[in-house]
């Protein structure tokens, strides 16, 4: 039977391969934080992006929703009565066909504000707007406001 000598010197080359340095560490970490740095703005950008599109969507959901609401009751909802005529029957309708939204309430938009209705829009029987990101009037980028109006979008 042959027996093995284990040296001292195969024993500490064992060890010396057993796991990262510091140095390997550090230079991993620098390498992701670099693509995290280059790649997160387009991440968050697209987000932004898909954000602005869901609200524009929900603005022709509206429309549509409205346009029935017209068919049904013979007018648009006037400014007091709001786009929750949609989901709820106003006290002054004899014909209601509703809820005409889907969820039978009126949904925020994706930030978390509440649209604006306006009866008579400057350009129209109605218009509808979201006042993006900020929630403010105005802006710019993701916080433009956006409308049923295609002349008011600045997307």
């Amino acid at each position: 039977m042959k027996r093995r000598v284990v040296t001292r010197s195969c024993r500490t080359d064992r060890q010396a391969e057993a796991g990262f340095t510091l140095v390997e560490m550090l230079v991993v970490i620098a390498i992701i934080g670099l693509i995290m740095g280059l790649v997160g703005p387009r991440v968050l950008n697209y987000l932004g992006d898909s954000k602005v599109k869901a609200a524009k969507l929900q603005i022709e959901s509206f429309s549509s929703s409205l346009d029935l609401f017209y068919l049904d009751v013979g007018r648009y909802p006037t400014a007091s009565e709001g786009l929750s005529a949609l989901a709820q029957r106003p006290g002054n309708a004899a014909v209601w066909n509703g809820p005409y939204l889907k969820t039978g309430a009126v949904p925020t938009d994706p930030w978390g504000h509440v649209y604006q209705y306006r009866s008579p829009g400057e350009r129209g029987p109605y218009e509808i707007v979201s006042m993006g990101s900020d929630g403010q009037e105005g802006g710019a980028g993701t916080a433009a406001d956006i409308s049923n109006d295609a002349a008011t979008n600045r997307q």
